[in-house]
């Protein structure tokens, strides 16, 4: 918004900006505070290797799925 109004006036600073937002109702986009929170139904599953020793290569494995596309139309 405050790059738009630079280009339609010469002069507007960041108070301006903050005054018309909240005037038309506008706000901001971005995450909201504890958005990492598991919902209401959310299962907590045990930590399966608490307790044990691990003292041997290839004894315990993990794999990290967090970039996995989930989009559909990916296997297609």
């Amino acid at each position: 918004m405050g790059e738009e109004l630079r280009q339609r006036e010469s002069v507007i600073n960041r108070k301006r900006v903050q005054r018309l937002m909240r005037q038309m109702g506008l706000r901001a986009v971005y995450p909201k505070p504890r958005t990492c929170q598991p919902g209401a139904g959310h299962n907590i599953s045990p930590y399966l290797l608490n307790g044990l020793t691990i003292d041997r290569p290839n004894q315990v494995w993990a794999s990290d799925i967090c970039y996995v596309p989930m989009a559909r139309g990916f296997m297609n």
